[in-house]
C-alpha cells in the first residue's frame, strides 16, 4: 500500500530529520506520505510539501498535539495507519517516545534504529554499541520502523506535493504538559551539525573544557560534543553527549579532543565522514579509526590550532 512518516519539527520549522528519513522510506518502494502533527504548523506543513518523492502531506493540527506527547500522537498515527503497511519515524527523543506505543496499539514488532534498507520487510540495524550488524526481516502486517537518522543522507527538495487535512485526536487525559526547560544556543544543533568538536575527560574541568574546546568550535562555527566520561564528571551537558547512551552523530568532520574512544563513544561518530582525533596516548582506540591522528598535549596543539585558524 504506503508509508507514513511522522515529520520532526517545533510546529514552526522542520527539521532535517523528517528529509533523512524519507530517504529510508523511500527505499521501501512504496508511496510515501507525511504526517505533521503538531498546533498551528501550517508553515511545517509547507515545507514538507516541498520535499521530493512524496505523495501527500497529512496536516493534523490542534491543541493535544502542540507538544508532541506520545499519546495522543500514538493514537493519531494508530488512526491512520489502516492505510499504510508501514510507519516509519526518525529515531529522535519524539520518535522514540512514540514509536513504542504505536507498536503495541497495533500489536507488531519494533524494529529499531535502522541503517539500511534491504528490501520492503527486511532491514539492517547496529547491535552491541555497533560492532555488528542485524538483519531483521518483519513478518508483521504492519511494520514500525525508526531510522537512525545518521545514516542516510536528507533527501531533495523540489516537490509540490498537496497538504490534505485530518482531523487531530481529542485529548484522552493520560498525560499533560507541564513545561519544558530548553537549552538555548547560537551553535548548530549537535545532531545536525556538520563539523562537531567534542571533548573528553582529560580536559580536566569544565572551565578548561570551555576555555579549550568552544574557541576552537567558534573558529569552525562546529556545534559542541562531549565524551559521556566528561558528561559524568561534570565538565558538560547531558545533551552534549555523544555515544550509544548520547546522540548519534554523523558530521562531515569530527574532531575528538581528549577523548579515548571507548566503544560506547565510538558507536556514536564513528560513521563521521572525517574523523580527527588529538590525544596525547598513542594507544588510544580513538585512533583506530580516526583518518587524521596528533599525539600530543592537548593543551598545547589546541590553542594553537584555534590561533591559527583565527589568523
Amino acid at each position: 500500500m504506503a508509508t507514513l512518516i511522522l515529520a520532526e519539527h517545533d510546529n514552526t520549522n522542520l527539521n532535517e530529520a523528517t528529509a533523512k528519513t524519507l530517504t529510508a522510506a523511500l527505499a521501501l518502494g512504496q508511496p510515501v506520505d507525511i504526517l505533521v502533527a503538531g498546533h498551528q504548523a501550517q508553515a511545517v506543513a509547507d515545507a514538507a510539501a516541498k520535499l521530493s518523492g512524496i505523495r501527500a502531506v497529512k496536516l493534523a493540527d490542534g491543541a493535544s498535539l502542540a507538544h508532541q506527547r506520545a499519546e495522543p500522537l500514538a493514537d493519531l498515527i494508530v488512526s491512520l495507519a489502516g492505510g499504510y503497511d508501514a510507519i516509519v519515524v526518525p529515531a529522535t527523543s519524539t520518535g522514540k517516545n512514540v514509536a513504542p506505543r504505536v507498536a503495541a496499539l497495533l500489536d507488531v514488532m519494533q524494529i529499531s534504529e535502522i541503517t539500511k534498507v534491504v528490501s520492503a520487510d527486511t532491514f539492517e540495524r547496529p547491535i552491541y554499541a555497533g560492532n555488528a550488524i542485524e538483519t531483521v526481516q518483519s513478518g508483521d502486517s504492519k511494520r514500525v520502523v525508526t531510522v537512525r537518522i545518521a545514516a542516510f543522507p536528507a533527501a531533495d527538495a523540489g516537490g509540490n506535493a498537496p497538504v490534505e487535512t485530518v482531523a487531530a485526536p481529542a485529548d484522552s487525559g493520560l498525560s499533560s504538559f507541564v513545561g519544558a526547560d530548553l537549552s538555548v544556543s547560537d551553535r548548530p544543533e549537535l545532531a545536525a551539525a556538520k563539523v562537531i568538536v567534542s571533548g573528553g575527560r582529560a580536559l580536566g574541568s569544565a572551565e578548561k573544557f570551555q576555555e579549550v574546546i568552544a574557541p576552537l568550535a567558534d573558529q569552525l562555527k562546529a556545534a559542541i560534543g562531549a565524551s559521556r566520561a566528561a558528561v559524568d564528571a561534570g565538565y558538560a551537558p547531558n545533551d552534549w553527549q555523544v555515544g550509544q547512551t548520547g546522540k548519534v552523530v554523523a558530521p562531515d568532520l569530527y574532531i575528538a579532543i581528549g577523548i579515548s574512544g571507548a566503544i560506547q563513544h565510538l558507536a556514536g561518530m564513528k560513521d563521521s565522514k572525517v574523523i580527527v582525533a588529538i590525544n596525547k596516548d598513542g594507544d588510544a582506540p580513538i585512533f583506530q579509526i580516526a583518518d587524521y591522528g596528533l599525539v600530543d598535549d592537548l593543551f598545547t596543539v589546541v590553542p594553537a590550532l584555534t590561533k591559527a585558524l583565527a589568523n
